[in-house]
């Protein structure tokens, strides 16, 4: 799934393409694509595109009076639709402008779980589906940090992943935060004070600004194989720190990697 350095960078790019655009029309291609019943998506046409902003994994194609938020899932991506096609493969929603190309919502696969909410623009950020999110990673502070520490004793790597105690992190992310960090991705965030949470907003930082450099650098959306890591997707090859073999615990939806000598 993308996560914070991938939709910035995609937002960026959005920005940078459609900026001052005139929406024309918002079409569902399937049934699932819009989330939300009000306010209508016609409620934006004319206005133009400010900017595509983000909050947390969420694009937001930001117009007045409506703000759209597009949540790309796993297998999602909002692209840059020269031809428009009737059927587009994996279609799920389309942004036509007053000229040039459309932004089209796609998403492989069959879970169809990619979405736009239509959200009014004053109150967006308030609203369900980013009225939940936490604190943005890439701001968090480590006293902000320890606060949602404290609120739930869990496992570092489940905290990263979780949308509603920090905004931004996903399944690879949370491994490489917790590598740099040189903490136990197993972790409970409980006893980790204030300086184990400095190590995470150090980790986090820079595992960030290592995928925003990488992605800024790119014309389109990376996929998942090509994202540096450290030891994401490294299992059984040596740590770059201290060449001990990493290792791996999977789960039924994601898989940990660490460096047992850098880490536990």
């Amino acid at each position: 799934m993308p996560e914070m350095p991938e939709v910035q960078a995609h937002a960026e790019r959005l920005t940078d393409q459609f900026a001052g655009r005139v929406l024309t029309q918002f079409r569902p291609i399937t049934f699932t694509a819009l989330k939300t019943a009000l306010p209508a998506p016609d409620d934006a046409y004319g206005s133009e595109l400010r900017r595509v902003g983000r909050r947390g994994k969420y694009l937001l194609l930001e117009f007045e009076p409506v703000v759209f938020a597009v949540h790309l899932m796993q297998g999602g991506r909002l692209l840059v639709d020269e031809k428009q096609s009737a059927k587009p493969r994996g279609g799920q929603a389309r942004f036509v402008f007053d000229d040039g190309p459309a932004l089209l919502l796609t998403e492989q696969g069959s879970e169809r779980r990619a979405g736009v909410w239509a959200l009014p623009a004053d109150d967006a950020l308030t609203m369900a589906p980013l009225d939940v999110l936490g604190p943005e990673a890439d701001t968090i502070t480590p006293h902000e940090l320890v606060e949602r520490f404290e609120i739930k004793n869990q496992r570092l790597h489940g905290f990263l992943r979780d949308q509603r105690s920090i905004a931004g992190l996903g399944r690879r992310l949370a491994n490489e935060v917790c590598w740099r960090a040189t903490l136990s991705p197993f972790s409970m965030t409980g006893t980790l004070g204030l300086d184990g949470a400095e190590q995470v907003v150090a980790g986090i930082r820079a595992a960030i600004e290592e995928g925003l450099e990488y992605e800024r650098g790119r014309a389109d959306m990376s996929s998942s194989k090509d994202r540096p890591g450290n030891v994401h997707h490294n299992a059984g090859q040596a740590c770059p720190v201290c060449g001990d073999r990493i290792r791996a615990v999977e789960y039924s939806s994601y898989t940990v990697e660490y460096c047992p000598t850098c880490q536990t």
